[in-house]
């Protein structure tokens, strides 16, 4: 437990001292435009770097952790790409950042509106154009019908920015950590996941598609399916594996088309369900290993 709280102290202070120069550059950037406010942002997620640089310093110092890392190669640091992966633990967003650091832009990811409000995290990742998400209920949707597709309006808010600046956009496709619970009431067909939400990728495509380099399918591994964060703090994690695999986007699914129900989404959907089914049968195969 010792090991875990000074790895926690140290994650905290670094978060803190990259934190506040990002939140300050941010005040800057609110008062700068065009050319200069890209270059204002692209400083920004240059300290990002560096938080996550400093991160893996610690976790190699202290954890005994095997990283095994594979595909990420072909990459640009001023490319734009759409990375999906399963999702797994909280550990996912480290096990991301690690593999993607410095070989393609800085990861950004959707958040819940909420996570603005945390200390040097959310006004961080607002400095850093993480776009924040409002999620609406349906029986607030049933009173409230004009909230419904202020999801897409966001998200084509966000890829507008990104058309401007490198830029990975990360999704968890299934929304939700997998855990044997939500697999089962789900009734999924998949041995290792959770059925796939495919309305956010579809709102990146088609607000984004042309200007996106590729898709990325990352595909993470532990060695059970309850990893923790603290129990990756205590050491008690001995292999982390990720495997990407690089697609070209399909010209056929920049359409918007594929966000409304119809021909195109349905297309959409099968050809979604063919990498899941490929994933799934890979984490079959990495499981199986000696």
């Amino acid at each position: 437990m010792f090991r875990a709280a000074v790895i926690a102290l140290l994650l905290t202070l670094n978060l803190a001292f990259w934190g506040t120069l990002v939140l300050l550059g941010g005040l800057v950037k609110l008062l700068t435009f065009g050319r200069v406010r890209s270059r204002v942002i692209l400083v920004l997620a240059w300290f990002g770097e560096r938080f996550v640089a400093c991160n893996d310093r610690i976790f190699d110092t202290f954890l005994s952790t095997k990283w095994i890392i594979e595909g990420v190669d072909g990459l640009r640091h001023d490319g734009h790409y759409l990375i999906i992966s399963n999702h797994v633990s909280w550990v996912d967003i480290l096990a991301l950042f690690r593999a993607f650091h410095v070989k393609a832009p800085l990861i950004r990811f959707f958040l819940k509106q909420q996570l603005i409000w945390a200390p040097f995290v959310g006004q961080a990742a607002w400095a850093l154009d993480f776009p924040f998400m409002k999620r609406y209920s349906p029986e607030y949707l049933k009173q409230h019908p004009e909230k419904r597709g202020a999801d897409l309006l966001t998200t084509r808010r966000a890829c507008r920015r990104y058309r401007t600046i490198p830029v990975s956009i990360l999704n968890f496709v299934e929304g939700t950590r997998f855990d044997s619970d939500k697999h089962e009431e789900q009734q999924s067909p998949y041995r290792f996941l959770l059925r796939p939400r495919i309305g956010g990728i579809s709102f990146v495509l088609a607000s984004m598609g042309k200007q996106l380099d590729a898709m990325y399918d990352v595909t993470l591994v532990y060695p059970r399916r309850d990893v923790t964060f603290l129990d990756f703090l205590m050491n008690r994690v001995p292999w982390i594996r990720l495997e990407a695999r690089r697609h070209e986007i399909p010209s056929e699914f920049h359409d918007s088309a594929i966000t409304h129900p119809g021909e195109p989404r349905e297309r959409f959907k099968e050809w979604f369900d063919l990498l899941w089914r490929e994933k799934d049968q890979r984490i079959a195969e990495i499981l199986s290993e000696p």
